[in-house]
């Protein structure tokens, strides 16, 4: 059975990128960054973060 861990959404401002995270564990969160590397990588290590401090199920 699937279920769902966390909710991603990038979004372009004017002169940034915005990404809204949700997730059970950490809530909802907003990283912004004017590059689309720079905002995708610090999701990529908050998630990280979140899902190795996580028990398994």
């Amino acid at each position: 059975m699937e279920e769902l861990i966390c909710s991603v959404e990038f979004l372009r401002g004017a002169s940034e990128l915005v990404a809204r995270v949700s997730s059970e564990a950490g809530g909802v969160r907003e990283y912004r960054a004017p590059s689309t590397g720079a905002v995708i990588d610090q999701v990529v290590n908050d998630l990280q973060e979140e899902f190795e401090a996580s028990p398994s199920t």
